[in-house]
Formats: structure tokens, C-alpha cells, sequence
């Protein structure tokens, strides 16, 4: 009569398999770098500049949440492209800022430079 190899009860596989799923997290927690703190030269605040103090206010603060603010804009008055959303259509105190009529997300950074003061 042949033998079969026995089988671990379920059981038994969830007891062996739990060391090493330990072992795995805690490699993981140790490799994972701690919370990443934002550059210093992102969180300096930077003094808009009147054109575009009227969309974000004209108190100096970190050039993040000008950014932010400027979304809030652009959100707010709906001024995506339908059909390109990674395009910016201007409404007046943009058209100030950007110099012309719309400006994709990735120039809306350099467009705004000049319009900030360190």
C-alpha cells in the first residue's frame, strides 16, 4: 500500500506562515524612511505680489499653499479645459499672472515665479 505524504492541518500552514510574514513586515518598517519632512526652501514664505495677492491674499506664506490657493481658484470658478484638463483657461486675475490666455499645469509654476518675492 503506497503512502501519501501527510498534509499540515490548516492550522499548522497559518502557525508556520506567521513568523515569517513577521519577519517580512518588520524588514519592511525597517527599510521604509521616516516621514518625509518638505523641503525647507517649499515651506519659506513668499510675499505675493499684488496681481496675484488678490487671488491668494496678501500675507506672506509658503509657496505650497499658494499653490494650493491657486487651485482653489481655478476649482472654484471652473476654469479647466473640458477637454484637456491639464490645461488652464485664464479668467482675468489669471490673465494677469500668466501674460496670456491659458497655460498648461506644468507653466503655471513658472508663469507664478516672478509674482513671488523670497
Amino acid at each position: 500500500m503506497p503512502t501519501t505524504p501527510k498534509t499540515k492541518a490548516p492550522a499548522e500552514k497559518a502557525a508556520a506562515a506567521a513568523p515569517a510574514k513577521e519577519a517580512k513586515a518588520t524588514k519592511a518598517k525597517a527599510a521604509a524612511p521616516a516621514a518625509k519632512k518638505p523641503a525647507a526652501g517649499l515651506m519659506k514664505p513668499v510675499q505675493p505680489s499684488k496681481e496675484l495677492g488678490a487671488i491668494v491674499g496678501h500675507e506672506p506664506m509658503p509657496r505650497t499653499e499658494v499653490i494650493s490657493k491657486i487651485w482653489d481658484h481655478i476649482r472654484k470658478h471652473n476654469l479647466q479645459n473640458p477637454a484637456n484638463k491639464r490645461e488652464i483657461l485664464a479668467d482675468d486675475k489669471l490673465k494677469v499672472i500668466f501674460g496670456k490666455d491659458s497655460a498648461t499645469m506644468f507653466e503655471m509654476n513658472k508663469l507664478l515665479s516672478p509674482h513671488l518675492k523670497s
